[in-house]
């Protein structure tokens, strides 16, 4: 088989490192790749996200990367960031007749419309925060005045997993309201806000293979968004992850298929957009059971990095049976242990950083099977391996447990570096303390 995957990210490596384990796949493309994704699939020259911030451009290079995947007869095309999806390349791919892993447009908008979203659950029932919808600042305001905090305030659109503010005053609650509706921070993303209740628990992803109808559910995971140790700081786009989540326990899994994935997917069926490809679930785990924080129309980064390695069966027959509606004669299998992801970004992230720093190290990790570095931001300049984003690199290593995973990982992030390298210290804190470690 060929196989194309889209994106130049952690995530994408990811993917890139688990097709590349399937006997069933002879040759790899990736567009635009990485550096580490370089040295597994060879790296197509055409960008199809929102970097190309018009429109018209973005919709050019996807009928460019449709023309090319035609020509090279490309079997199965898998879709790792949101923004192109969003953008409609699975319509386009599959209008062509190519086989895709991934929603169409309308089914994206469960993550590119936080209010359709919203809405959809509030109709059907689906556990989730009790929220409200604005376009209006004053509105919303008056709103808040009413609510007071903590609260979240919510930009409506895709805005890189850094658009969702938890405000633990109303003068930050406002303040984030007038950022995103008054001074337009994240652009069009916020057109609106969702503002909803402030849900206490314990986070936890769930992510289903799906194709429409029948799911077949991964290993769960916790990520850690918050930019220091002890959960404090900005929020980022993720600076660890770790799986499985010990708080989602074999019967909290039941009763998100059941309340959660399965109502939400009969639902986009009714509507007349099935969802086919990866559903994620961000859930809120407490006593009354799991409530959904948020969905994304794709793996999360960086929980790809610790679900996938711990997937047992061949990730090219899930997307295959999700394409093709196979799904319900499929029993997927997840691996036992652990698996952790510690980022190491740069100085400074999420805000200002700098980039072009070299990196040392990576070749220490070579000959350590259950060690790999997979590459979020880099890139080569005169042949030397260089930072080139805000979340550098995702050390993942998996083991018997967590706490050996966790060690590994650890030890590993300690063999490399580069100029003003930052990377949380305790990664998989929470699962850790369950086993009193």
């Amino acid at each position: 088989m060929k196989v194309l995957v889209i994106g130049k990210g952690g995530r994408e490596h990811a993917l890139v490192w688990k097709i590349a384990r399937s006997p069933r796949v002879e040759r790899i493309w990736v567009a635009p790749g990485s550096p580490g994704i370089a040295g597994l699939a060879e790296c197509l020259d055409i960008r199809v996200d929102t970097s190309l911030s018009q429109p018209e451009k973005l919709a050019h290079e996807i009928a460019r990367l449709r023309d090319w995947a035609l020509a090279e007869g490309i079997d199965l095309t898998v879709v790792g960031p949101e923004d192109c999806l969003a953008a409609g390349l699975a319509d386009v791919f599959r209008a062509a007749g190519l086989r895709v892993f991934g929603p169409s447009a309308a089914a994206a908008r469960l993550e590119s419309d936080k209010a359709f979203a919203k809405d959809l659950m509030a109709r059907i029932g689906v556990p989730t925060a009790a929220h409200r919808t604005f376009a209006d600042s004053g509105a919303a305001l008056a709103y808040l005045q009413q609510t007071g905090a903590p609260i979240v305030v919510k930009a409506t659109g895709l805005a890189a997993g850094k658009g969702a503010i938890v405000a633990h005053t109303l003068a930050a609650a406002e303040q984030a309201v007038r950022q995103i509706l008054d001074e337009k921070a994240f652009g069009a993303a916020g057109a609106q806000v969702v503002i909803e209740e402030f849900m206490t628990g314990e986070e936890a992803s769930l992510f289903c293979v799906t194709d429409g109808e029948c799911i077949a559910t991964l290993v769960t995971a916790q990520d850690h968004k918050a930019a220091y140790d002890g959960d404090q700081g900005p929020n980022t786009g993720g600076m660890g992850a770790y799986a499985p989540a010990p708080v989602m326990t074999p019967e909290l899994i039941r009763q998100a298929e059941e309340t959660i994935v399965k109502p939400v997917l009969r639902e986009m069926q009714r509507l007349g957009t099935p969802f086919q490809g990866v559903l994620y679930c961000g859930l809120m785990v407490n006593a009354a059971g799991p409530r959904v924080v948020e969905f994304n129309c794709r793996f999360g980064d960086p929980e790809a990095q610790v679900v996938l390695p711990l997937l047992a069966t061949d990730f090219v027959d899930l997307a295959l049976a999700a394409c093709d509606g196979g799904l319900g004669q499929m029993a997927v299998r997840n691996a036992s242990g652990a698996a952790a992801c510690v980022v190491m970004a740069s100085g400074g992230y999420p805000g200002t950083y700098e980039t072009g720093k070299p990196i040392r190290g990576l070749d220490a990790l070579n000959g350590r099977p259950q060690v790999v570095a997979f590459h979020a931001g880099t890139a080569r300049r005169d042949g030397e391996l260089v930072t080139a984003g805000g979340r550098v690199l995702g050390i993942t290593a998996f083991d018997a447990d967590i706490k050996a995973a966790v060690w590994q990982a650890y030890d590993a992030v300690m063999q490399v570096s580069f100029d003003g390298a930052h990377f949380r210290r305790d990664i998989a804190h929470r699962a850790l303390a369950r086993h009193g470690a």
